[in-house]
């Protein structure tokens, strides 16, 4: 590992495992614990630095200084990126998807102050960066300059999320995780045993296409997995009252914080398979939290 990432690591805290004490599941024959992985760091939480560890371990070896990816005006994946890069002294360039706004949210106006520049482009461009999966692949790269996919979607991330199944030290049947490009699913379901299984909940609308993503990322093919394609809320980063009623009920039971991007909708998600009978009796589920909490921001 390279010695700035590790002097960067020093900084994180653990991601603790807590069992979730809401008086509302002791009805039901199943234990639900939370990973927190939204304790790591205040910026760089959850699933970002996973994802990112590796590929930026790679990224330095080669002696780049100039990080380049994707992702839109909320993005937790840039966001962390763009900190990540100040930190470490390396330039950052954000392609984000649509036309500039009038007022920057705030997740851009942090990125722009760690010194992030930001390229607007249009969403039919946009689609077409996301057949670049390889970290030389964007057309005219320059010398010393690394392309990250979108949500860092490259086969080092999945080296980076086998840590935080690696660190779960009790016996438990399903592993839950919100998805976006797929990719923290796809490093759960290659370090996870065979005989657990790994549920994933596709944070936008119409993903089935989310299924050969991540066959696609797999070390080797499983059959353990599934993504739940129902409890996107009307596509990515919408919200609906019911949602918001469900994350403050949550967080004023347990005091456990979520946004609505994509733990919110899991742990709602959760729930309602639970009040469902979905899960057999006597299952211990343990639900990931991939951190993300400045997406409840605007």
């Amino acid at each position: 590992m390279h010695p700035e990432l590790i002097k960067l690591e020093k900084t994180f805290k653990p991601s603790i495992l807590t069992k979730i004490a809401d008086p509302w599941l002791l009805q039901y024959p199943i234990e639900l614990w939370m990973k927190r992985d939204d304790l790591l760091h205040p910026v760089i939480s959850g699933n970002k630095w996973r994802k990112l560890k590796y590929i930026l371990d790679h990224a330095l070896s080669l002696g780049v200084d100039t990080l380049i990816s994707m992702g839109g005006a909320y993005s937790n994946h840039l966001h962390a990126l763009a900190y990540v890069g100040k930190v470490l002294g390396l330039k950052t360039i954000g392609l984000v998807r649509g036309e500039r706004p009038e007022t920057l949210t705030p997740t851009l106006l942090d990125m722009k102050a760690w010194g992030m520049e930001l390229r607007f482009v249009s969403r039919s461009d946009y689609r077409l960066l996301r057949q670049y999966k390889n970290w030389h692949d964007l057309p005219d790269l320059e010398p010393r300059q690394y392309w990250l996919p979108e949500g860092g979607a490259q086969p080092l991330a999945l080296k980076g999320i086998a840590e935080l199944v690696g660190e779960i030290a009790i016996s438990y049947d399903t592993i839950c995780v919100p998805c976006g490009t797929g990719t923290t699913l796809a490093g759960i379901v290659d370090a996870a045993s065979e005989q657990t299984s790994v549920l994933g909940f596709a944070a936008l609308k119409n993903a089935g296409f989310l299924m050969a993503e991540v066959e696609a990322m797999l070390s080797h093919p499983r059959n353990n997995w599934q993504i739940n394609l129902d409890y996107h809320f009307g596509g990515f980063a919408k919200n609906n009252a019911e949602l918001s009623a469900f994350i403050e009920d949550f967080e004023l039971k347990t005091t456990l914080p979520l946004e609505p991007v994509y733990t919110g909708k899991m742990m709602y998600a959760i729930y309602d398979l639970i009040k469902k009978d979905y899960f057999k009796p006597g299952q211990r589920i343990i639900a990931v939290h991939t951190g993300g909490l400045q997406g409840k921001r605007g």
